[in-house]
């Protein structure tokens, strides 16, 4: 299994990973979309680069998929209820935004393979790519600490808003971000 926090073949790394899940939920979801605490990189600081693969298996670069227009990154994974919850406002941003948002989900390499993951966009095509972050780059690069983090990125490659959890307003969020 590839790890989350320390790569690929660190036998720690699942462990490790799922012992620090539960300390997400510690973390009111109301105070890190309000700005109160920063859940993953500082607002303002410039989005870094991270090594992926596409659900193909192929080498990509996160910052690829930015483009000149906003993007909204989640970190995901299939067994993530917090993950599920923050699904409709997800698909209601992607329908009502799309053309002017970039949606782009990051599959963590946690007790879920990419096998798994490529089934799931088949069978729930978002209309969004999915990445598998299968040595954890995009998790180490922008600090993310567990699944359901979510980072808009602004046009100007800096970031703008980070938050955790089903609480998240995303859609203000991505609002504030369109029209500031």
């Amino acid at each position: 299994m590839s790890g989350w926090i320390g790569g690929a073949g660190w036998p720690g790394a699942p462990l490790l990973a799922l012992a620090l899940l539960p300390l997400a939920l510690l973390v009111p979801a109301n105070l890190c979309a309000q700005g109160e605490f920063e859940v993953s990189l500082p607002v303002g600081s410039e989005a870094p680069a991270a090594a992926l693969q596409d659900l193909d298996g192929d080498p990509v670069q996160l910052l690829d998929y930015m483009g000149e227009r906003p993007t909204l990154i989640e970190f995901w994974a299939m067994w993530c209820e917090n993950c599920k919850a923050l699904q409709p406002q997800l698909d209601s941003i992607q329908a009502t935004y799309g053309d002017r948002l970039n949606v782009v989900a990051v599959a963590v390499a946690v007790a879920q393979s990419l096998r798994r993951v490529r089934r799931h966009v088949e069978e729930h095509d978002p209309g969004y790519p999915y990445l598998w972050d299968d040595r954890g780059a995009a998790v180490r690069a922008y600090e993310v600490p567990t699944t359901s983090v979510v980072v808009i990125v602004g046009a100007d490659g800096r970031v703008a808003y980070t938050g955790v959890g089903p609480q998240q307003d995303l859609m203000a969020a991505v609002e504030a971000v369109l029209d500031p």
